[in-house]
């Protein structure tokens, strides 16, 4: 299954990782691929072995310290 979050304030390459580091520490979660658009809205497509809640999602991208915007 793949969800897509629109994720605010990422500008770089270490945004992304952080990201990318919580996303992926979320049981079931398989990989996560970061479109970055530095300064804009970035996209994170997560792909995971069943539905996972939104809530999740959103905490584990406010821990990296940014935030979910809504469904891309």
């Amino acid at each position: 299954m793949e969800t897509q979050l629109s994720i605010s304030g990422m500008t770089c390459g270490h945004c992304v990782a952080a990201v990318t580091e919580e996303l992926e520490s979320i049981k079931g979660v398989q990989a996560v691929r970061v479109d970055l658009q530095a300064g804009g809205i970035s996209v994170a497509t997560v792909v995971s072995d069943e539905a996972i809640p939104a809530r999740t999602l959103g905490e584990a991208v406010a821990e990296a310290g940014y935030a979910v915007v809504g469904d891309a």
